[in-house]
């Protein structure tokens, strides 16, 4: 028997780890049009149909019917699972697994990871690690539970329109942020998508964001780390990467980095920098 690791598709995973988990599918609506988070538009598509569109795009949590599959395949191969969703707050997603899970007792094994995107995938790597030490389902969703609020995402926007777009920003203050060149800097807090602070322009925009990682803590190196981007080009992680190279060291070369999906990237737009990281205080 193993330990089998199931995720939704909002958590974003280097290739490496994204193999060794299962993934049940949200749902993007574009308008009218409808489309199965990673089978039937991809990161590259949804950022473009996002530049494109007048309206944001909205997510759909799975069925527990949906989840209720991937759960009995598991069960009836003699697995036990560990299900990792989307914060609560954002989604019902965790809704749904969890329904499903009462159906498998002590089998499956649900948590919500408070957060999303690379922040959630490394609570999943760190839940890969754990289970590669041989830990049992239930011992590693108590000690994902136990360790979830030391994983911190903060990001750098690069534009910000698309706050705008989802009333976050009044119009007047997005136009008055573009004449200034304002770059806002956003986190997940108690769940939930938040602006802790702004600056102007990149360079001071990446100081910030070391500012807000040591106020944070800290990153302990000895834990997964993510670095993340959203948009069809990774020119600006590459650029912070370079920039703050020496920081980052730490992950023994350069850092590892995914592109971010659709529920930080609809607020964020294309063009953002983030990290995700387990503080070390």
């Amino acid at each position: 028997m193993s330990v089998r690791i199931i995720v939704d598709s909002t958590t974003d995973l280097r290739p490496q780890a994204a193999r060794r988990v299962q993934v049940v599918p949200l749902t993007i609506h574009f308008g009218e049009r409808e489309f199965v988070d990673g089978v039937d538009i991809d990161t590259d598509r949804f950022y473009r149909m996002l530049v494109e569109s007048d309206v944001l795009p909205t997510t759909s949590q799975p069925t527990p019917h949906a989840f209720g599959k991937v759960f009995s395949q598991a069960v009836e191969a003699g697995d036990s699972v560990v299900c990792i969703t989307i914060s609560a707050k954002l989604s019902g997603t965790f809704q749904s697994a969890s329904i499903a899970a009462a159906d498998y007792p002590g089998k499956v094994f649900v948590v919500d990871s408070r957060n999303v995107t690379i922040a959630a995938g490394v609570l999943v790597e760190y839940a890969l690690e754990l289970a590669d030490r041989g830990m049992e389902a239930e011992e590693i969703a108590l000690t994902l539970m136990d360790k979830r609020d030391q994983v911190k995402l903060l990001a750098m926007v690069d534009t910000l329109e698309y706050l705008k777009k989802g009333g976050r920003i009044s119009a007047t203050v997005a136009f008055a942020g573009g004449l200034l060149n304002i770059k806002p800097l956003i986190t997940i807090d108690d769940g939930e998508v938040k602006m802790v602070s702004k600056a102007r322009g990149v360079k001071q925009a990446y100081g910030q964001l070391g500012e807000l990682i040591a106020k944070a803590g800290g990153v302990d190196f000895s834990k997964p780390v993510m670095l993340g981007y959203t948009g069809v080009e990774d020119t600006l992680l590459k650029k912070y990467m370079e920039e703050n190279a020496s920081f980052w060291s730490a992950c023994g070369g350069e850092p590892p980095y995914a592109v971010i999906g659709s529920v930080v990237g609809t607020h964020a737009g294309p063009g953002a920098v983030a990290a995700a990281f387990f503080t070390a205080e």
